[in-house]
């Protein structure tokens, strides 16, 4: 028997319309302006739980304030979930969005 002869044929996989991986796209947190909470409670927040210097989170309260939204964080889906669910134990408005390539929220 040649070394051929006792050789098991290895099938080459279908890869017929398989397509590529979508790249991971980083999700963001989104913290919505709300009638409720003082400005300073807002701040506050972003300090206590990101820790966040007093001016980037006075830089973020306030675009809440101004333009009804910010990106408070970046990073994987399962910690912008978590990073959600702490903004709403503080009483906060807030949400969960893939990131997109303009900087919009």
């Amino acid at each position: 028997m040649t070394e051929q002869e006792g050789a098991t044929a290895v099938a080459e996989p279908d890869v017929r319309g398989v397509t590529a991986p979508v790249r991971d796209v980083p999700w963001v947190t989104v913290v919505l302006n709300d009638p409720v909470n003082l400005m300073s409670y807002v701040e506050f927040v972003f300090r206590e739980y990101f820790g966040y210097t007093r001016e980037k989170a006075r830089r973020l309260m306030l675009e809440v304030h101004e333009r009804g939204r910010s990106r408070v964080s970046t990073g994987s889906r399962e910690q912008m979930e978590k990073d959600v669910q702490a903004m709403h134990g503080y009483g906060l408005w807030a949400e969960c969005r893939p990131s997109d390539d303009r900087g919009d929220a």
